[in-house]
């Protein structure tokens, strides 16, 4: 369990203030001044050695990807914040920015500031109205008061930041869909390379990060990394929002220690899962797009990135479903199938046809329809879409069937000879 003086989230259920005055309290913006004052590879380092992981799912080293930022171009730089977070079952960059967006301001100077990025741009997704409202009025305190805009915070840097709408894509949450989209173009993912450190937005450098692994940037340099670094475990270290919904009692989101087990997240903060741990049917631990996690599973993993991997499954954006004995375990499948049809941008040909021809076949799976030999067709073409498409929609798409089957074949099948001697 985290301790209560570690939490980097102070106001994450909104209790205090949200806007200057109570972010002040809690203790943001204290040095500012004294964090930009230090040689910008300095302060890349610090993060490195803190052992910070993207929080937008793939988990790749913080400080890591703002190394691969070109030093001194003469360029325009630009850092871009991932708020889109249209992953179901997920809402905690939500939280962050309706309850304390000057956690994020302050973080979106800091680490521009890094990467020698004098604009910054937070790309929000359109349906987070209340969330962009919040976010401007913070921004426009943060310019009233010089902590941003020229000279910011009085340390000769000047940086101005930016929010943009977007129009509620899932698929402008991959990064360069996302910078394709800022652009005013379709939102469809680029080929890599190049990457967006060497040609970005506008084709200047550019690093893109998600709200939350932002957020913590500037706890983490008044706090020291090591602090940080003593929560967790080795390379899956400090604080997790989770996000826990489904068959529980208490849907929550709440901030954690990384590495937490997953029947404590759900016991202790989600009030257990409806009907008791007895009637668990699956979890479902990182978002809709990460596979399955049997009842058994359940009782021992560790919500970090590394554990969940040796299970097959992944952390991504920490979003917990809970899955009951009460439900269609099928049904769910079936309904993320609907959903990345639906996303899939259309640009490759495995994920624009696969998407919807395993939507389909998920459709008969739910009625019993589909034989044995059939289910190992369904498995083997969500194999052939995952890992052949541009971006991670195809696999986001694939892995939820993958678990389904993984998990439950023997049920599948009993559903259909059941259907079958019915008929």
């Amino acid at each position: 369990m985290l301790n209560p003086q570690d939490r980097v989230f102070q106001n994450l259920h909104g209790q205090d203030d949200a806007f200057l005055e109570g972010a002040l309290k809690r203790g943001s913006w204290s040095n500012t001044k004294e964090i930009l004052s230090k040689d910008q590879n300095e302060v890349i380092e610090l993060v490195k050695s803190s052992q910070l992981r993207g929080r937008g799912g793939a988990g790749f080293s913080t400080g890591l990807k703002w190394s691969f930022m070109p030093k001194d171009t003469g360029k325009q730089h630009y850092l871009v914040v991932n708020a889109d977070e249209s992953e179901p079952g997920t809402c905690k960059d939500r939280e962050i920015i309706r309850n304390d967006p000057h956690m994020l301001i302050e973080g979106c100077l800091i680490a521009s500031y890094a990467i020698q990025a004098t604009k910054c741009y937070i790309y929000i997704r359109g349906e987070y109205h209340f969330e962009y409202l919040q976010l401007e009025k913070a921004i426009q305190e943060a310019y009233d008061k010089n902590l941003i805009g020229k000279n910011a915070c009085g340390s000769g840097f000047n940086f101005d930041l930016y929010v943009h709408r977007g129009a509620g894509a899932y698929i402008c949450g991959e990064e360069t869909a996302l910078l394709e989209s800022l652009e005013g173009k379709k939102g469809q993912p680029r080929l890599k390379p190049p990457f967006p450190a060497g040609v970005g937005l506008y084709g200047m450098p550019t690093t893109i990060n998600n709200v939350e692994s932002i957020a913590v940037v500037p706890t983490i340099l008044r706090r020291g990394p090591e602090w940080f670094k003593a929560i967790g475990r080795e390379n899956n270290t400090g604080t997790k929002i989770f996000c826990i919904s489904g068959n529980v009692n208490n849907p929550c989101t709440v901030e954690e220690e990384m590495g937490i087990p997953l029947k404590d997240l759900i016991e202790k903060h989600a009030g257990g899962v409806e009907g008791g741990w007895d009637n668990l049917k699956a979890i479902i631990p990182g978002g809709s797009s990460t596979p399955m996690l049997a009842k058994d599973v359940c009782e021992t993993v560790l919500m970090n990135f590394d554990d969940l991997r040796a299970y097959g499954s992944g952390l991504g954006t920490a979003g917990v479903i809970v899955v009951n004995k009460n439900n269609n375990i099928t049904e769910v499948i079936e309904r993320f199938a609907h959903f990345y049809k639906h996303e899939s941008c259309g640009q490759c040909t495995p994920c624009r046809e696969g998407t919807g021809w395993m939507f389909r076949m998920m459709q008969k799976l739910v009625r019993g329809e589909i034989s044995p030999e059939q289910i190992e067709l369904l498995e083997n073409v969500t194999k052939q879409v995952e890992g052949h498409t541009i971006c991670a929609l195809g696999d986001a798409a694939a892995w939820p069937i993958q678990g389904l089957i993984k998990n439950f074949k023997s049920e599948l099948i009993k559903n259909y000879k059941k259907k079958l001697k019915a008929s």
